[in-house]
């Protein structure tokens, strides 16, 4: 359910500016999501989510730009997602590793310790398996939606 609402959320705000908590419970109900204020305000603070200004001095909500770039990093560099235990290993295309590591930092994912990157390989250290577990989904869920 969770999953499912975030992701109606991140639909509408790339669908329509939506510039407060009101309204995206509204749109929710929309859909036939129903959901507390308390409940959006946590998703929100879960998915990043910043007040921007748009090009016509609208604020709305939006992805940061360091979450947008990971994900055209992502889609670009990364072959797969595992993880082992504590640690998740991203298997890149070749000289795509660094650039796709730096991104992923620029976003401060809950639970990451540190990352390293070699040429095609990014090892990401996280405090827990079910952060890795947890982690790996998200990585997944971006990178292959329809698997």
């Amino acid at each position: 359910m969770k999953n499912h609402r975030q992701e109606a959320i991140l639909e509408i705000i790339s669908e329509q500016p939506v510039a407060t908590q009101e309204l995206l419970i509204q749109l929710l109900s929309d859909r036939g999501i129903n959901t507390t204020q308390a409940t959006l305000s946590r998703d929100i603070q879960q998915l990043s989510l910043v007040k921007q200004r748009d090009e016509n001095g609208v604020y709305r909500y939006s992805l940061p730009a360091s979450a947008v770039a990971e994900k055209s990093f992502f889609e670009e560099a990364v072959l797969s997602v595992d993880y082992a235990m504590n640690t998740i290993v991203l298997k890149c295309r070749a000289g795509m590793a660094q650039g796709t590591c730096a991104a992923i930092d620029s976003v401060n994912h809950q639970g990451v310790v540190g990352t390293i990157a070699g040429d095609d390989t990014i090892f990401i250290l996280v405090r827990s398996e079910a952060d890795a577990r947890k982690l790996s989904k998200k990585f997944r869920s971006e990178l292959f939606p329809r698997r």
